[in-house]
């Protein structure tokens, strides 16, 4: 049985996620997800960095029929040990994260992958869209929604 670990916050969780997890389980046979945990997150960015709590998101994780197993992520330097602990074959992680000293290490373990990004759709974007539509709302117009519908469209509009 091939094991495929990747690692995120998956706050928000959209079809970019959703994309990756299903491309990573199309690597193996059985897909891991370590999700960062609160305390971690803040430890990184100095502030929650996640409108859903750990316990949230895990559990939307786990409704996801890609995912197999859902862990906590709590630190940086737990990944090594992941690798050996949970019998881990390749870690997958997004294009963004390529040739991070976060990940290449592991390749002494394990496989390393990075996936491309799904095109027009990323968290960031997703708060930044939130934050016009609130403060359109405010004033009183109205924004006008981008569904990942409309974002698709757009995209490959641009790519053809």
């Amino acid at each position: 049985m091939k094991r495929v670990l990747t690692y995120g916050t998956f706050d928000l969780l959209h079809w970019g996620h959703i994309n990756l997890l299903k491309r990573a389980r199309e690597l193996g046979d059985y897909l891991v997800v370590a999700v960062s945990t609160d305390e971690f997150n803040e430890q990184k960015y100095g502030k929650p960095a996640s409108y859903h709590d750990f316990e949230v998101r895990k559990s939307m994780l786990e409704a996801v029929r890609y995912v197999d197993l859902v862990v906590p992520e709590a630190s940086w330097e737990q990944k090594a040990q992941d690798v050996e602990q949970l019998h881990i074959d390749t870690v997958v992680m997004g294009s963004d994260w390529q040739g991070s000293e976060r990940f290449e290490p592991l390749r002494e373990q394990c496989d390393v992958v990075y996936l491309p990004r799904t095109d027009g759709v990323s968290t960031s974007q997703i708060r930044r869209d939130l934050l016009v539509e609130a403060v359109s709302d405010q004033r009183g117009r109205r924004w006008h929604h981008r569904t990942p519908q409309h974002v698709a469209a757009r995209s490959f509009a641009r790519s053809a």
